[in-house]
């Protein structure tokens, strides 16, 4: 086990199980020595049902926001282990975007993201820094609050 997830695991968190049989996504695609995430909202790994719904500034606070932004972080942790198959050949987090489901009145996106980014940097250290966007949104699918997409360098 490599230190990234001797991070995870002093975290307590527990990576949840990837299951892609019968889905036409593609989660990963790799070009060279950068991974390209899809979009992935907080929702349950048994029934893909979210965890959080709503909009930030009417339906969920900032803190609501930030933790289903970390959930986020968890599921795409999920999807390079499964893909990489040891999270040590991820060199660095090199970009971030966030869209997070917003009222009309709230601006405080970067906060609600910072739940993804913390994360990032607990579990990798150095290789977790990343540049981001955080975008808000009107609506997000089966009305999530936030949905992130991320690009990864990697090691041979």
């Amino acid at each position: 086990m490599g230190l990234a997830e001797e991070r995870i695991q002093a975290l307590g968190i527990r990576l949840p199980a990837i299951d892609l049989k019968g889905k036409a996504i593609v989660p990963i695609r790799q070009h060279g020595n950068l991974l390209y995430t899809s979009g992935h909202g907080p929702e349950s790994e048994v029934d893909g049902r979210p965890l959080w719904t709503g909009k930030l500034g009417k339906d969920l606070t900032v803190e609501e926001g930030y933790q289903a932004a970390r959930e986020c972080g968890i599921i795409l942790l999920a999807h390079l282990k499964h893909y990489l198959g040891d999270l040590e050949r991820v060199d660095a987090i090199v970009k971030v975007f966030g869209l997070i489901a917003s009222a009309d009145d709230f601006y405080q996106q970067p906060q609600v993201l910072n739940g993804f980014s913390d994360l990032m940097v607990e579990v990798f250290g150095e290789r977790g820094k990343h540049a981001r966007s955080a975008m808000g949104t009107n609506v997000l699918p089966k009305n999530i609050p936030v949905e992130v997409e991320m690009i990864v360098r990697i090691r041979d």
